[in-house]
């Protein structure tokens, strides 16, 4: 379902004040992410911020929704530059691997949030179909082909896949050692090329970058 909190004030000025407030709320969090806080960091008002949004939590949600709807872009981005599905889903992959820090942070902020906000919660829902929807296309895509002999549904492999990457992202915003993101990379995609029965005509995995 689409959010309700977004109001239209600012024009082209509110997307570097979003930004801003991501930046804040992944330095400090949701609970302590500041009109103050925002306005410093953004050099705009905190009177223009109340026009903006309203209210404190209507700001930071709106942050949260638009970053999530950018990383959902990134990754049909990902997915139209690649037409092989496995080489498509090792690029997926690597797109979730690689995002950058703040993005990691602003993400566990926005699954906090969404356990406790029945709006923030459905907008999960949605964003969590639309950030699948990829992937269970390039599973299907590559069956349909032959290149893949899946052991699972599609939907399942993809599940699992997903909870990987984000168990991964919760693991880096703690600063948690292992695992190690490149060793990490190379056993996922190890067991998701089995778990799909990827031919051995297909490419292998590994990065040019």
């Amino acid at each position: 379902m689409p959010m309700t909190r977004r109001r239209r004030a600012g024009g082209e000025k509110r997307t570097a004040v979003l930004d801003a407030v991501a930046a804040v709320l992944a330095a400090r969090g949701y609970e302590n992410t500041r009109f103050a806080d925002v306005s410093a960091a953004g050099g705009v008002a905190i009177s223009t911020l109340q026009t903006y949004f309203g209210s404190r939590e209507d700001m930071v949600i709106e942050a949260m929704q638009v970053f999530t709807d950018r990383e959902v872009d990134a990754l049909k981005e990902v997915s139209a530059a690649e037409a092989d599905p496995w080489r498509r889903l090792v690029a997926l992959v690597d797109r979730s691997l690689h995002n950058s820090e703040s993005t990691r942070q602003v993400l566990v902020e926005f699954w906090r949030s969404a356990m406790r906000d029945d709006e923030l919660r459905a907008y999960s829902a949605e964003v969590q179909a639309r950030y699948r929807a990829p992937f269970i296309a390039a599973v299907r895509e590559g069956a349909e082909r032959g290149a893949f002999t899946p052991t699972h549904d599609a939907e399942a492999v993809t599940d699992l896949l997903l909870s990987a990457l984000a168990g991964l992202i919760i693991f880096r915003v703690q600063r948690d050692p292992t695992p190690p993101p490149a060793e990490f990379r190379d056993v996922l995609l190890t067991q998701f090329g089995l778990m799909l029965g990827v031919q051995a005509s297909t490419e292998p995995h590994s990065r040019t970058d």
